[in-house]
């Protein structure tokens, strides 16, 4: 790959994962602080719109950049279209107004991570080396966000609107930015269109392997207590007096990139099996330490259970990639692939944040919120998960091999 086109795929790596992060953690404190008489149920249904846009991607994308426009055209324009939505939202002060511009924004938004990946893919005579060095950028791009948020003081003076100005104009950028990339033509134009294909089904026939049935189910239920995590995480930090809530929060994208250097190692001697389950009890312990954590004698307890975020996704969610991408066979990888994702942010993340926000709701106080009776709630979840998967699941290809 050339070195110039590496440059351009980082900074779209950058750019797309900073306005993700610009706005999307400090969701929670927003709609509940400013935007008039809203609740824990309010901002379970504002993150709802990631799932809602996570199950309309695929049919963006199968549909549209695979057969009749080129991916960077498509980038461009939900970018521009974007930056506006986003601009949008950052005067609002009403929910009602507020839910409709940004589910649209994210039925838009959600389909440009298959984009910018297939952009990279097309540029990289072998992925397996180059995609790693690229896709950094975009963690990079997500901490030095929250960094921003946490050093201007805008959670603790109470103008977080200005964080969807900051995403907005980083969304424009990055909308005329898309127009030079490299060419990415559309791959199957003048095929037939196919809804399995498009949603992953043709994967469907992997769940007859037992063991991946259970991993299956176990992805979709982890993720229900993993929406308490990024409904109410930064809404609970700034409750309990935590400075810089979004700053701190960026030290958990930090451990994940540290955790993706050193899965190797791990993976050789832990497999499958081991990696999976220590995942999950990375989410227990995390809400353990987020029940008893407070911003006095505690302090440790709430910075280890944001740290603790490397272990929690790429043990879980990147080792079970890999244990799809290994049963998939060549012919069903992309479909295997688009099924899972399907499944945990679209299925699992849905039933969580329909669920915690009325959990969360009752939990409700004089003062705020009784955080933890409230984090004990997902820690028993994923416990509960965490057994049952030790108890039933078994590597087959593992003792095979």
């Amino acid at each position: 790959m050339k070195s110039a086109v590496r440059v351009q795929l980082s900074f779209m790596m950058f750019l797309e994962f900073f306005i993700w992060g610009a706005w999307f953690v400090t969701l929670g404190t927003f709609v509940l602080k400013n935007l008039q008489d809203t609740n824990a149920n309010q901002v379970s249904v504002a993150f709802l719109t990631q799932s809602i846009g996570a199950v309309i991607a695929p049919f963006i994308v199968g549909i549209i950049a695979d057969r009749f426009i080129s991916a960077q055209v498509i980038l461009g324009a939900i970018h521009l279209i974007g930056a506006a939505l986003l601009w949008t939202c950052s005067g609002m002060t009403s929910f009602d107004s507020f839910y409709p511009v940004l589910l649209v924004y994210m039925i838009l938004y959600m389909p440009t991570l298959a984009l910018v990946n297939s952009i990279s893919f097309r540029q990289m005579s072998d992925p397996s080396k180059d995609f790693s060095t690229i896709r950094v950028f975009g963690t990079i791009g997500w901490i030095i966000a929250g960094l921003l948020i946490g050093w201007l003081n805008w959670e603790k003076n109470n103008t977080l609107g200005l964080t969807f100005k900051m995403a907005a104009g980083a969304s424009l950028l990055l909308g005329l930015f898309s127009f030079t990339l490299p060419k990415t033509p559309p791959l199957k134009k003048g095929t037939q269109i196919s809804v399995k294909e498009i949603l992953g089904l043709d994967a469907i026939r992997m769940l007859k392997n037992r063991s991946y049935l259970l991993f299956f189910i176990a992805s979709i239920a982890i993720c229900i207590p993993l929406a308490f995590y990024y409904n109410f995480t930064n809404p609970f930090l700034n409750e309990i007096g935590m400075t810089a809530a979004a700053g701190k929060q960026s030290l958990g994208q930090m451990s994940e990139f540290f955790f993706m250097l050193v899965m190797p190692l791990f993976f050789a001697r832990l497999g499958v099996k081991k990696m999976l389950a220590l995942g999950m009890l990375a989410w227990v312990l995390r809400y353990i330490l987020f029940a008893y954590g407070n911003v006095d004698s505690n302090y440790w307890m709430l910075i280890t259970g944001i740290v603790l975020h490397g272990i929690c996704y790429d043990f879980f969610f990147v080792t079970g990639q890999i244990y799809t991408d290994k049963l998939a066979g060549e012919e069903f990888k992309s479909s295997a692939q688009g099924f899972v994702t399907l499944a945990t942010y679209g299925v699992g993340m849905l039933i969580g944040f329909l669920i915690s926000g009325p959990i969360v709701e009752s939990y409700k106080t004089a003062g705020g919120h009784n955080w933890q009776g409230i984090w004990l709630i997902p820690a028993g979840i994923a416990a509960a998960v965490l057994v049952l998967f030790m108890l039933l699941f078994q590597d087959k290809t593992e003792k095979t091999a």
